[in-house]
């Protein structure tokens, strides 16, 4: 297996950040896209990006611009919104893949964000099949437990306060998260503030989603306060040809999961599940889940 950075454009020509996972031999003639969550570095998916890579697929992983490694030298007066990390970044990261790949098959994998937004995508007819994973209605209501409050003080209040006050979301500063362009956190926000999350935004391109025709299993996860499954339940639906799967921790072998646990080597269970959910969607109608 060979790890090899490198930079993509995206389809504005802003250069991602990004690294390719090429197995010794790529048997299954396939590229796995891996979709980062908001303000996640693609680092957090190297474990899973490797495990791909040792079963055979190559793996893809990227930072959105302003994240990680495509992050400005200052984020103050970057110009960025949200919706560029789908329109723009994810859209030319496929389009280099099809460019430099010319794959058999395309799998995505969507974390949170990352499976949000790709009924957006401008190419998304490249994708055979996706996997989702806690890729929920970001709307604050939808939140679980004492999660909503939290939900609803940043979406309300320290969002767009300190991104006016500093020209950029500090989140560095209060969290593990990475910072944030002005432009996404502002709307990123107002999505989160509304019931319909981003599907209430009639700016967006949103008859992509009926577009949509790829398989997609949408994964949520029992211990999960950002993804419930209520709130999953809400973002998937936009997609026509979903299957969902609910997990309980326990029943995997697991203690927790939450929101970012599926990416941990601990979840090996659910990686291996998911490849074959994958192998199996390109074949109509896909199995059913056993686990």
């Amino acid at each position: 297996m060979q790890i090899e950075p490198i930079s993509i454009p995206a389809r504005d020509g802003y250069a991602l950040a990004a690294t390719c996972y090429r197995p010794d031999d790529n048997p299954t003639g396939t590229v796995v896209t891996i979709n980062s969550a908001t303000a996640v570095p693609q680092r957090y998916y190297k474990p899973f990006a490797t495990f791909l890579a040792e079963q055979g697929y190559a793996a893809v992983t990227y930072d959105y611009r302003g994240i990680g490694g495509s992050r400005p030298s200052s984020l103050r007066g970057f110009p960025a919104q949200a919706r560029d990390w789908a329109l723009l970044d994810m859209a030319g990261v496929l389009d280099w893949v099809q460019e430099n790949y010319q794959p058999q098959r395309l799998f995505h994998i969507g974390h949170s964000f990352g499976g949000q937004l790709a009924g957006l995508l401008p190419n998304g007819d490249q994708i055979d099949a996706m996997i989702t994973f806690s890729s929920q209605s970001g709307y604050w209501r939808w939140q679980g437990g004492n999660q909503k409050w939290s939900v609803m003080f940043h979406v309300h209040l320290s969002l767009p306060v300190l991104a006016h006050l500093f020209g950029y979301m500090p989140w560095s500063k209060i969290s593990a998260a990475e910072d944030l362009p002005k432009g996404v956190a502002l709307e990123w926000a107002g999505w989160c503030r509304q019931p319909g999350y981003l599907l209430d935004d009639a700016s967006l391109p949103l008859a992509r989603f009926a577009q949509f025709h790829a398989p997609v299993l949408a994964y949520s996860f029992d211990d999960d306060d950002w993804g419930t499954a209520r709130s999953v339940d809400a973002m998937m639906q936009a997609y026509p040809n979903l299957t969902r799967r609910h997990v309980i921790p326990a029943d995997v072998g697991l203690k927790s999961i939450g929101h970012f646990g599926v990416f941990r080597p601990s979840a090996k269970a659910i990686w291996e599940e998911s490849l074959a959910w994958l192998e199996q969607a390109t074949v109509s109608p896909p199995f059913e889940l056993a686990l």
